[in-house]
């Protein structure tokens, strides 16, 4: 997948080019994001009403693990059942991934491939790369985005500048926002309110890692070059505008509603 991701690149380059967008290889990347989840748009909503409907299944989930907590036969055949009667396959929400896996990888290495290239090298590096002769460079391309060197990480930048801390701050608040929106309220309360370890254990580790992965995305984007948070940022906010479509604000509605209680 790199190789034909890379060409789709260089023909969006040479389109801004054409038309005199400054800050041209930035852009292109923003447009090539944006383009591969347009590709993924149906792969991924399918993954989302999945999991939509799985997390509208769970209290009547929960209520057949406490009916037949002692029977695990009888579990296994009337948790298939109310999958059956409710039209939901547990495992559909798992072919949209295995599909975007190759795709997102492949735009990843592109991305992390051509931020690292030398500029006394990008135009030879791509030049053997390119399928079309249209495609390839007379000259090298600017490597900034409104004075952000593409190629440098935050870490490298900070010293000089220090509202770079701006970027991986934001980078984890919207992975914070899409991640918050995934996940329905309900049933998360009254699982924490349980005495249950097993069920403490699941709700904990869901409340945890609700928070913990936005500040590991944010922890690593900070050594990451920031033409790879450019693509991250704007596949994460393209992810919460489809996440908005499908499911609404989801988890955000338990706030909304503590807002509304508290006036």
């Amino acid at each position: 997948m790199t190789q034909p991701i890379l060409n789709i690149l260089m023909a969006i380059y040479k389109g801004l080019l054409f038309l005199h967008v400054p800050f041209a290889l930035g852009f292109s990347i923003i447009g090539l994001t944006i383009l591969i989840r347009l590709v993924l748009y149906p792969f991924i909503g399918a993954q989302l009403k999945a999991s939509k409907k799985m997390q509208e299944l769970n209290p009547h989930l929960k209520k057949l693990k406490d009916t037949h907590k002692n029977d695990a036969k009888r579990l296994q055949q009337e948790t298939m059942k109310l999958y059956k009667e409710h039209g939901v396959n547990p495992l559909a929400g798992c072919l949209p991934v295995i599909i975007q896996l190759p795709i997102i990888w492949g735009l990843y290495s592109v991305l992390q491939e051509i931020v690292k290239i030398a500029p006394a090298d990008v135009v030879t590096h791509i030049n053997k790369q390119v399928y079309l002769s249209s495609l390839k460079l007379t000259s090298a391309w600017d490597p900034t985005f409104f004075g952000l060197p593409l190629g440098k990480t935050p870490a490298q930048l900070f010293s000089v500048m220090g509202l770079i801390v701006l970027v991986p701050f934001l980078t984890g608040l919207f992975q914070f926002v899409q991640s918050k929106m995934m996940f329905s309220t309900s049933g998360v309360t009254d699982k924490i309110k349980e005495k249950k370890k097993t069920d403490d254990f699941a709700s904990m580790f869901q409340s945890q890692s609700l928070y913990i992965f936005p500040i590991m995305i944010a922890f690593f984007s900070w050594g990451f070059p920031i033409g790879l948070s450019l693509y991250w940022n704007t596949f994460t906010i393209f992810g919460i505008m489809q996440q908005y479509k499908i499911t609404g604000i989801g988890g955000f509605n338990g706030w909304k509603e503590k807002y509304y209680d508290k006036r």
